[in-house]
């Protein structure tokens, strides 16, 4: 039987432009709205409604001079936030509904409404940090979403996977200081933004809650796999997380622009594959998704389509056809090390 998965999808997303030959374009969604219309992908997801967040929604992690800035900027057909962020004239109602989306769609799977979901929406959010836009975001949908999670269903434990060819220095500042938030993190580094080295791990009360697993470019399935089966499993496991919030970029995917990785879309698909593990071993399976980055049209779309059939169990991708020897990458257990005290999980 198939898990009921819902998709957060919606043309005003399109309405968000970065700028001329920008690689964050509309163009990304234009290409996975029409493979959601392909006749093996047609009527099998629930839409999940879309809405403006609310300015106190945006407020649980963004300062609120830093949203009235943003809000600023609506109708202006052009506005320079930083060297990589600009908005248009739609940016701030996209960036909003992009917000308001994700909490829709959190609300949905915590109400049981929905097994899991996607919410395919843009402008990303992973870098956006409380007072400032970066790297193509502006408002940092996961980070309000999990905090949304915390304080209307009174969640006490969220994990978010951040599997995005970048770093998420945005949200890692948000949660970096509380336990109620587990943030992992793989990215290609060192690479734009500079954070997520292997020491960052938390302070104060969050100490041991923020792992960070900096991969040198050429990881591929194989590797990733490993990660997230001797990493980020064993501590899920541990955390007991309540929902699973995953920005899931696709930059990784081997052939992006932008990247240095070597992931197929067979390799998203088992990534999922582990995160519904884990999500079923601990909280009924709820996962929330949410689009990053990703900057090869064809092959995010290839890529979104098997996490999404995933997902939906139409698919059970637990192996990957090797592309070379397994990894034995002496950096899993320098993260190990960093992280026994504590996790206590073993070197295995």
């Amino acid at each position: 039987m198939s898990r009921k998965t819902g998709i957060v999808r919606d043309m005003r997303y399109l309405e968000h432009g970065a700028g001329y030959s920008h690689p964050e374009s509309p163009e990304r969604l234009v290409a996975i709205y029409a493979m959601l219309d392909e006749p093996d992908m047609a009527g099998l997801f629930l839409p999940v409604p879309v809405r403006p967040a609310t300015t106190d929604e945006i407020a649980m992690i963004h300062r609120r001079s830093y949203i009235a800035m943003v809000a600023d900027t609506a109708g202006s057909a052009f506005v320079s936030l930083d060297p990589d962020t600009a908005t248009t004239a739609g940016s701030y109602a996209a960036a909003t509904l992009a917000v308001g989306g994700l909490l829709n769609a959190i609300d949905k799977v915590l109400a049981g409404e929905l097994d899991n979901a996607f919410a395919l929406v843009r402008p990303p959010g992973h870098h956006a940090e409380a007072d400032r836009a970066m790297g193509f975001c502006l408002f940092n949908n996961v980070a309000v979403g999990a905090m949304h999670a915390i304080k209307r269903h009174r969640l006490e434990r969220v994990l978010i996977v951040d599997w995005d060819l970048h770093h998420g220095n945005g949200t890692q500042h948000a949660f970096y200081e509380d336990k109620r938030v587990l943030y992992f993190s793989t990215h290609q580094y060192p690479y734009y933004p500079g954070t997520g080295a292997l020491e960052e791990n938390g302070s104060g009360a969050g100490l041991g809650y923020t792992i960070n697993v900096p991969l040198r470019p050429g990881a591929d399935n194989a590797h990733y796999l490993d990660v997230f089966r001797r990493l980020l499993q064993p501590v899920a496991l541990k955390f007991k997380p309540e929902l699973i919030l995953v920005s899931a970029g696709f930059d990784i995917y081997k052939d992006d622009p932008l990247g240095g990785m070597g992931v197929t879309p067979e390799g998203f698909a088992a990534l999922t594959r582990v995160l519904l593990n884990i999500a079923d071993a601990c909280c009924g399976g709820r996962l929330v998704m949410t689009l990053e980055g990703g900057y090869h049209i064809h092959g995010q779309a290839a890529g979104v389509k098997r996490v999404l059939k995933e997902m939906r169990d139409d698919t059970r991708t637990e192996v990957v056809e090797p592309s070379g020897p397994p990894p034995s990458d002496p950096l899993i257990g320098r993260v190990l090390e960093q992280i026994r005290a504590k996790w206590d999980i073993g070197n295995k």
